[in-house]
């Protein structure tokens, strides 16, 4: 757990150094975020344990000496089975309770940080609304991240729609705490705003105003952000701080909605082909001429003409509303199966910690190893593997290649047949692989053949 803390701490230092936050603050955004650390430690930890144990009991001969008192692994086991068995229930109970409350109160945390230091709301390379404009910045540099460089910024104003454009290659936020108000400094950009005349006809001719500037000033007010609660708890908007029932109820109702816009623009497409209304329009004709190529020939040429040039133009259009509410539709579906993975994660990783103890503890027995060597290499691969194809599964599942179901359950379901055959082997005191079940067809091969005797041996 403290090298993961660790880790996140290296990840969000650079969002926590520097933007004068109090050390009370920077501990509750810690103590918040750890919550999330336990389905990667948790499964993790008892993989390891297990292996370390198990590997010294038998390094150290207690096996052996259970077994001369007719004591099998199972049984050796089953004080631990039981144990592991109610930390999968505390996992899942943990899971579906403390780590939603914790990822709320970490999110909010975040948000609200972000609006006490603006600069902290600028993320590179997207549009951010900050006061009244919105800005997107190419690159952030400096100590407070202060200096931006390659700026866009689309200014608000009463008129809906953005008229009001500005670029500059290079700005400087400056500002101080003691003050409401946080100076953008713009250097070597331009002006663009499009005005709009009350008169028709002149609007028409889209008039524009456009300036060039070495230095442009714009002042925004922080009187709302400077008057922030970090203790708000506004935002609750993400799956993660939902527990089981609360996730069902919200895929649930998302489910619900998909499939009705789904059929909603099913039948406004219907509705904007004609093809239900085509038999009330049009009446076909009793013969037609073997002149008559095509529909196109009954007509003359302009109004073949026209008649292509609207087929045309209401086909592109039909395309180009397909291909929006097809991005409309795909990311619904992958809010869906967010959920529908946030919701197995839960019963997975109570599942994961007694599957994985069952990988461990013979595993232990086997390698005969204890310590903090050979078990723990062991361990970190076999939970990478099983960490791996989770992560690549439950990607695959957002698009909707694979059902979330399965995604989240992959690894689980790949680790118990090995969990299965481990316990088997170290039961029968078999080896870790069986190379004499590979070997000995090769050598009733040879010996039939004549080419090795019965007393020869292969090592």
């Amino acid at each position: 757990m403290f090298i993961f803390v660790l880790q996140t701490i290296w990840l969000y230092i650079g969002e926590l150094a520097g933007k004068d936050l109090d050390v009370e603050i920077i501990l509750k955004f810690l103590l918040y975020f750890s919550p999330k650390l336990v389905p990667l430690v948790l499964p993790l930890s008892i993989l390891l344990t297990s292996i370390m144990t198990f590997g010294s009991f038998a390094e150290n001969y207690e096996f052996a000496a259970m077994k001369s008192s007719g004591i099998s692994l199972q049984r050796a086991m089953s004080g631990l089975t039981i144990f592991v068995f109610l930390v999968s229930l505390t996992a899942f109970f943990f899971s579906n309770n403390v780590i939603p409350a914790a990822e709320f109160k970490s999110i909010n945390l975040r948000k609200n940080i972000a609006k006490l230091k603006p600069a902290m709301a600028i993320s590179e390379n997207i549009f951010n609304e900050v006061g009244n404009i919105n800005i997107k910045v190419e690159e952030k540099s400096g100590d407070n991240d202060q200096f931006l460089r390659d700026i866009i910024i689309h200014k608000k104003n009463q008129r809906s729609g953005n008229f009001t454009v500005m670029k500059a290659t290079e700005g400087e936020l400056m500002g101080s705490t003691d003050s409401d108000v946080l100076s953008l400094v713009l250097k070597d950009g331009n002006y663009y705003d499009e005005i709009q005349p009350n008169d028709a006809a002149k609007r028409k001719n889209k008039p524009y105003a456009k300036s060039y500037f070495e230095e442009y000033i714009i002042n925004i007010d922080l009187s709302e952000f400077n008057n922030v609660d970090l203790d708000d708890e506004n935002y609750h908007n993400s799956q993660g701080m939902l527990n089981t029932s609360e996730l069902r109820e919200s895929i649930d109702s998302f489910s619900t909605n998909y499939n009705k816009e789904v059929k909603i623009f099913k039948e406004s497409m219907l509705s904007r082909s004609g093809a239900a209304t085509l038999e009330l329009n049009y009446k076909p004709a009793d013969t037609i001429t073997e002149t008559e190529a095509s529909v196109l020939d009954l007509f003359n040429a302009q109004q073949a003409s026209q008649i292509t040039g609207f087929a045309i133009s209401s086909a592109e259009a039909a395309l180009s509303h397909i291909k929006l509410k097809k991005q409309d539709f795909k990311i619904s579906f992958r809010q869906i199966n967010k959920y529908e993975i946030a919701l197995h994660e839960k019963y997975a990783l109570a599942a994961a910690c007694f599957v994985l103890f069952f990988v461990g503890a013979p595993l232990g027995a086997i390698i005969r190893k204890g310590g903090m060597g050979l078990p723990m290499v062991i361990a970190i691969l076999l939970f990478l593997t099983y960490h791996f194809i989770g992560i690549f599964a439950k990607n695959s599942a957002e698009d909707g290649s694979i059902s979330p179901f399965f995604a989240t359950w992959l690894p689980t379901i790949i680790m118990l047949p090995l969990g299965i055959l481990l316990t088997y082997r170290a039961t029968t005191d078999q080896g870790l692989f069986a190379f004499d079940s590979i070997f000995e067809p090769f050598k009733k091969l040879l010996k039939k053949a004549g080419l090795i005797k019965k007393k020869d041996k292969i090592d």
